[in-house]
């Protein structure tokens, strides 16, 4: 067992020379993680997008359209940046892309609501921009159905009721939101969370594939293979302990700025989510090693698979549209992607506090896919002493 550690040693001490002689490395492992990490941070710093530029076509104009206006213009998503009697002037802006929105009074709103005669108010979203035009819609239907309560209002007082009677009649029952996890509504808790992270794994995915792939595109996998001994557990480990331990550091001080520094809510505390990092760090690296085991020696293919694979567990994993959801074959292939059983984790543990109990088969999915590879070591093995580079 000395001796393999030993082993281990020198095959490490070799892998840190090429990562010194090999730019690339730095590049994808210190810069690109940062990278990501710097972009989407600031790209979705509001945590909401807000003041969407929107058109109002108020054909009616009188004090109470003119209220009704003046209170949806001071929501915190819509914007009007353009006011207009003319529905065919604001259709031509929206066409131009200059606006997500048009909300339009048509003429006689107020007198037809006075006289109980049921009034119509539009309104248009461009939902080709699918997050502005739906929370512009989020504003303009609780502003329609607030329109109608305030005719109601204003009949009401026109008859001499109080405004005690007229609210108990007008909200007979006070409704009270509570959005749990993610309390802010921020949309940066939950995409930050999950594209930085996602995007990392996919480049220890490659990263894997590739640093394997090399000896044999180099010539010196006969080498490698005996300063192992003909151990591939050796191999392994010492070809991708240095990124294990730099790829964790990075995932750590990612989870640092996201909950100490830019305080996203967590609800397990800073030093489990490292645990859960590492361990997506490892089931990482199988992934990658296993593809690599499917196509032994051949770092092009397997990088390839890496890629297709990698990109596809974002639409699986279950945070952009529900897995249980999915047809029942996409609910079974989400199960073999790293970045699913993470997200899992993340809001059982990191938005919702609870027991890990509750999370268990994620954790002992991510660390079947980190040890999975161990079953088809024979490949490497016939690899390292029969396959030859094809480009």
């Amino acid at each position: 067992m000395r001796q393999a550690f030993l082993d281990i040693w020198t095959i490490i001490r070799r892998e840190l020379n090429t990562f010194s002689r090999r730019p690339i490395f730095f590049v994808v492992m210190f810069v690109a993680p940062l990278g990501f990490l710097t972009f989407f941070t600031t790209l979705m710093e509001a945590g909401l997008p807000t003041k969407l530029p929107a058109a109002l076509v108020d054909e009616d104009n009188t004090h109470v359209t003119r209220q009704l206006t003046r209170i949806l213009g001071a929501m915190e998503e819509t914007h009007f940046v353009m006011q207009s009697y003319s529905f065919t002037e604001a259709r031509q802006a929206m066409q131009r892309g200059e606006i997500y929105a048009i909300f339009r009074i048509p003429k006689g709103t107020t007198e037809a609501a006075l006289t109980q005669r049921q009034p119509v108010i539009s309104f248009y979203t461009n939902d080709t921009y699918f997050i502005p035009a739906s929370l512009l819609m989020k504003d303009m239907r609780k502003m329609s159905e607030m329109a109608g309560l305030a005719m109601t209002r204003a009949t009401m007082r026109a008859r001499g009721f109080r405004d005690d009677q007229i609210m108990g009649t007008l909200q007979p029952i006070v409704v009270e939101s509570h959005p749990l996890g993610n309390s802010f509504l921020n949309y940066s808790v939950v995409l930050s969370n999950l594209l930085v992270p996602g995007l990392l794994m996919l480049v220890i995915m490659l990263t894997t594939s590739y640093a394997l792939g090399m000896e044999w595109k180099r010539g010196t996998q006969k080498k490698l293979y005996e300063m192992g001994k003909g151990r591939i557990w050796v191999i392994v480990f010492g070809k991708l302990i240095p990124q294990t331990v730099v790829y964790t550091v990075m995932f750590w001080l990612i989870d640092i700025i996201f909950y100490s520094y830019l305080q996203f809510p967590c609800a397990c505390g800073i030093p489990r989510m490292m645990l859960w990092g590492f361990l997506a760090v490892l089931a990482s690296q199988g992934f990658g090693l296993l593809l690599f085991e499917a196509f032994p020696g051949q770092m092009r293919m397997a990088m390839s698979a890496c890629s297709l694979l990698g990109v596809m567990q974002f639409s699986l994993a279950g945070f952009s549209f529900p897995v249980s959801a999915m047809d029942a074959p996409f609910q079974w292939l989400s199960n073999i992607f790293p970045l699913h059983h993470y997200f899992l984790i993340y809001v059982n543990q990191c938005l919702n506090g609870y027991p890990i109990y509750y999370a268990w088969s994620s954790v002992a999915a991510l660390l079947c896919i980190f040890f999975l590879p161990q079953l088809f070591s024979f490949r490497l093995t016939d690899a390292f002493l029969h396959k030859e580079y094809r480009a």
